[in-house]
């Protein structure tokens, strides 16, 4: 029966589930913010689309605390100190261009984990101004890509993919853009 044991059978049923939750609230935290800075407003009485995602969140048991941080930072303040935003500058496999856009209230940690995520991840971070010229900002302050780049390679992408992936379930990370197109983006 080598292979066969139910706390490693368990321990990876666990592992799977709690990955699931990790990104559905990861999710639902961004929108949480995202709609605090648009309503300008933690309170969901006076901001009806936070009211909606806030019912959304209870309904898939997202914890209170977490609840708090995403509306605390959505208005810009923390338990560490002022939330600020960091765009991070750097390269995918092949050589892709990527922004991933911050909203911290510790550089130190989030600049730890990002570069961790970029170097597991096949990629590395650049030095301010290194990427940013392949993208354009808009008045709304997101990014389009002004000089676009082709990933065919099947491994590359899935690669690319992978670090997207990884980017978009840390905490702090707001949105990730990428100058890479292949047919199976997201």
């Amino acid at each position: 029966m080598a292979g066969h044991s139910k706390w490693n059978n368990i321990k990876k049923r666990k592992g799977a589930v709690d990955a699931k939750r990790g990104k559905i609230f990861g999710m639902i935290a961004r929108q949480i913010r995202s709609a605090v800075k648009e309503g300008k407003s933690g309170d969901p009485q006076a901001n009806p689309t936070l009211r909606t995602i806030l019912e959304k969140a209870r309904s898939e048991n997202m914890p209170n605390e977490k609840i708090k941080k995403a509306i605390d930072v959505g208005l810009g303040k923390g338990k560490g100190g002022q939330v600020r935003e960091i765009v991070y500058e750097g390269f995918g496999p092949g050589g892709v261009g990527m922004l991933a856009v911050v909203f911290t209230d510790n550089s130190n940690r989030t600049n730890s984990e990002v570069k961790t995520i970029f170097s597991k991840g096949g990629g590395s971070v650049g030095a301010p101004g290194s990427a940013m010229y392949l993208f354009s900002r808009s008045k709304d302050g997101s990014y389009t890509v002004a000089i676009p780049f082709q990933v065919e390679d099947p491994t590359q992408q899935e690669a690319l993919q992978s670090l997207i992936d990884n980017l978009r379930d840390n905490d702090d990370v707001e949105e990730v853009f990428c100058s890479g197109e292949w047919e199976n983006k997201e």
